[in-house]
């Protein structure tokens, strides 16, 4: 499959909104409300991949901090980027149903990290559920544990990436 990452645009909301309700419950899944302020606040590390028809695949966004780990506040609708973070929080990737084991998660983290080299930040970081957990493993990140979030009432793991050291 030929797809280009590039970076979110207003048009992709509704895309965006059913690609995540796809993907997550009820519980977890974020809004249209949600996505939009996030469009908004977060476009420089909202990523979006698009198949070579046009249609959007599957997204990345993510927010710079000063918190190593994804915390439940994040996932508020109003938060927003800290611009002297130097940690990058994956608040949700998704890739749509029929896209998905063609690698499109995969070239969406390896996107995001390239913006988080640019931006000069130290780590990115997500929570996942235990069935991710390998997933994630095998794009660089390392499991630390349990996370405290209990967002959606699950049990959530804290996947982190070092980027660099010397931040």
């Amino acid at each position: 499959m030929k797809m280009k990452v590039r970076q979110v645009q207003k048009s992709d909301l509704e895309a965006v909104v059913a690609i995540e309700q796809a993907g997550f419950s009820p519980a977890e899944a974020a809004s249209a409300s949600t996505f939009a302020a996030r469009i908004e606040n977060m476009a420089e590390t909202f990523l979006v991949a698009v198949a070579d028809q046009g249609q959007v695949c599957g997204f990345v966004c993510g927010l710079v901090t000063t918190t190593r780990y994804v915390e439940d506040w994040m996932y508020e609708a109003q938060a927003k980027p800290i611009s002297d973070g130097k940690y990058l929080n994956i608040l949700s990737i998704a890739v749509a149903p029929k896209k998905r084991g063609q690698a499109v998660g995969s070239a969406l983290l390896t996107a995001l990290e390239e913006v988080a080299k640019a931006k000069e930040i130290s780590s990115l970081s997500l929570t996942c559920l235990a069935d991710r957990i390998g997933f994630y493993e095998r794009n660089g990140y390392h499991n630390q544990g349990q996370s405290a979030s209990t967002h959606a009432n699950e049990v959530w793991y804290d996947m982190e990436k070092i980027i660099s050291k010397k931040f």
